[in-house]
């Protein structure tokens, strides 16, 4: 019997988020059901211009993950106290209003792009703290 895979989800490097990102895939019960494709910033690292170059790769791998595990969801989970955030806006000027501007920009960014490529397939965005808050946008 072929393993049914239902997400693909989109995170960040950041090693103080794994337990926490596998938790929330743990309670939505799609632990061994999605492919995982993790870059510096998740959304924020395949949407900002400052990120370019890795961009391709991750929509690249997106279609892989599409043919072969047949999945219908993309889930993406950014998080507060982001580096990548932070090499965007500046250390200098970096503080939660500034940061939260740059996850809603990254979120609106790759739903607008997704749904151009896959309007079939649903996406959900969230955003998570150290403290295992969960937000969603």
């Amino acid at each position: 019997m072929k393993k049914k895979y239902e997400a693909m989800v989109l995170s960040c490097i950041d090693p103080r988020f794994q337990p926490i990102v596998f938790n929330y895939l743990k309670k939505k019960n799609l632990i061994g059901k999605y492919s995982l494709f993790s870059i510096a910033g998740s959304a924020i690292g395949v949407t900002a211009n400052k990120f370019k170059k890795w961009h391709k790769v991750f929509w690249e791998n997106l279609e892989t993950s599409i043919k072969l595990h047949k999945i219908k969801k993309l889930i993406v989970i950014n998080h507060r106290d982001c580096g990548a955030a932070k090499i965007l806006n500046g250390k200098k000027f970096f503080n939660e209003l500034n940061e939260a501007k740059i996850h809603k920009i990254s979120f609106l960014k790759i739903k607008k792009l997704f749904k151009k490529k896959h309007p079939k397939l649903k996406i959900e965005t969230v955003l998570i703290s150290l403290n295992k808050k969960v937000e969603k946008f």
